[in-house]
């Protein structure tokens, strides 16, 4: 049995001793907790959380996952990660679990007819998401490898709602197929084709399966649907971004990228945000477009100063879907926040964070983090940035911020100290890093057991809660 609340107790005595206190309220002087509160959504609606800022910034462990029974030099694979109000969830292999906070056994699992191909980060208001699946069933036939069955099921019960096969997706594999979410809707993508499905019983709403010199690669979900389309032949290929209708398919604007563009992601679709490479650079630029599809702004990555960390997520493979993961950026409240590469020199900040207006690609405000501590933007709620800031020595605390890009003033959210052996998970390019409900969650994408110890288990996820 693991021991909770251990974080909780060295932390006191960190914040005391460190000189780490910190009067916790707003940065205009008003009462932490007066925050305002997200409008009701409905239950189909992608899940829009405003945080409310705890009455304790001091955190306690609450999720302490481990993985066990490891091979010699086996990795396992973990994509997706999830959390409501009530229970943290994830996927490793081809199964996905979940967790009550500050209970050592799972809840429930849900064991999947094959290994996860794809995930979404996105999550209905009610609590419910969905994976692409590649089913055992066929191995040994020649359609074995095809990532073709859809699977949508509640967070909180780890209920199947519904299964779905998708139609004529021979070619659908780990390496190609996205998967997300906007209202009603679950889309997938995977190059040859399309489909989308109603939430609520997994009755097919269209698909796009017909040849055509525009392949589908993949959607962007939340408030909108765009979808990335890659024409032409392989040596010439031209991108255009579409938005759609959900329940029709039907497009409703269309904006052509420029050509020799090796790779275009689209972290958010509203506003939309495209984020383009050129080259063997990585993204060199994002574009922002108006709701009508017309060109906003240019911001330009290029010069080596940021990594937004679009797409690559597994050892530099594009797996389990990757056009909307830029795990070094947050898009939200009319804003651009981009995190910069390391300094690199011991007395300056380690990396910074810079908000670009999204309409006209200007820089607004620079949120430095500190010596030995970077700082990695998280997710918006409501009009703030929520960011975190790993240990500089493992002895004072991490934290997660609260920052008012109009302000500039930073207010504590969570501090805690993560697990000894827990220090990959403090960095996007490794670890999914969520903030739901008050908690803060890391966990890696893969996993394999330290040479030292092959056997040992493997620690894949970690929470943290405020201390009641």
């Amino acid at each position: 049995m693991k021991l909770f609340g251990v974080v909780a107790a060295v932390l006191v005595v960190v914040l005391c001793a460190g000189g780490w206190l910190l009067m916790y309220a707003t940065g205009d002087g008003s009462p932490a907790n007066s925050r305002p509160t997200a409008a009701p959504q409905a239950p189909d609606e992608i899940r829009e959380t405003v945080e409310k800022l705890p009455s304790t910034p001091e955190g306690e462990l609450v999720i302490d996952f481990d993985e066990e029974k490891f091979k010699d030099d086996e990795t396992r694979y973990a994509p997706g990660t999830w959390a409501t109000d009530k229970i943290f969830a994830k996927g490793i292999k081809n199964t996905i679990t979940g967790f009550k906070f500050g209970v050592d056994e799972a809840a429930w699992s849900i064991k999947l007819d094959g290994h996860i191909c794809a995930t979404t980060k996105h999550v209905t208001a009610d609590g419910r998401t969905a994976v692409v699946v590649q089913p055992y069933k066929r191995k040994g036939t020649k359609d074995a490898g095809i990532c073709d069955e859809v699977v949508f099921f509640d967070l909180d019960t780890g209920k199947k709602l519904w299964t779905a096969t998708m139609p004529d997706a021979k070619t659908a594999y780990v390496t190609n197929t996205n998967l997300s979410m906007t209202r009603g809707t679950v889309a997938v993508a995977w190059g040859n084709g399309s489909v989308a499905y109603d939430m609520s019983h997994g009755k097919q709403l269209w698909k796009s399966t017909d040849v055509s010199t525009c392949e589908d690669v993949g959607f962007a979900g939340g408030r909108n649907l765009l979808v990335l389309l890659r024409c032409g032949e392989e040596s010439t290929h031209a991108y255009r971004v579409q938005k759609i209708d959900p329940r029709t398919g039907k497009p409703q604007w269309t904006y052509k990228l420029k050509d020799g563009l090796s790779g275009v992601y689209m972290p958010s679709s509203d506003p939309p945000v495209l984020a383009v490479g050129a080259g063997d650079y990585g993204v060199t630029d994002l574009i922002t477009l108006d709701d009508r599809g017309r060109h906003s702004a240019t911001i330009s990555m290029r010069g080596g100063r940021f990594d937004p960390m679009c797409g690559d997520s597994f050892d530099g493979t594009q797996y389990f879907g990757v056009m909307e993961n830029c795990y070094a950026m947050v898009v939200g409240n009319g804003q651009i926040f981009v995190a910069s590469k390391a300094d690199g020199d011991i007395d300056q900040a380690e990396n910074w964070i810079v908000g670009f207006d999204a309409k006209t690609g200007k820089t607004l405000r620079k949120f430095d983090g500190r010596p030995l501590q970077p700082l990695w933007p998280v997710k918006m709620s409501g009009d703030k940035l929520l960011a975190y800031r790993p240990s500089s020595d493992n002895i004072g605390p991490a934290a997660i911020v609260s920052i008012d890009p109009a302000t500039g003033k930073e207010t504590p959210f969570l501090f805690f100290n993560l697990p000894d052996d827990a220090t990959r998970m403090e960095t996007p390019e490794w670890s999914d890093i969520l903030v739901e409900h008050g908690r803060a969650f890391f966990s890696p994408r893969q996993l394999s057991a330290p040479d030292s110890s092959p056997h040992d288990p493997v620690r894949a996820a970690v929470g943290i809660a405020p201390v009641h």
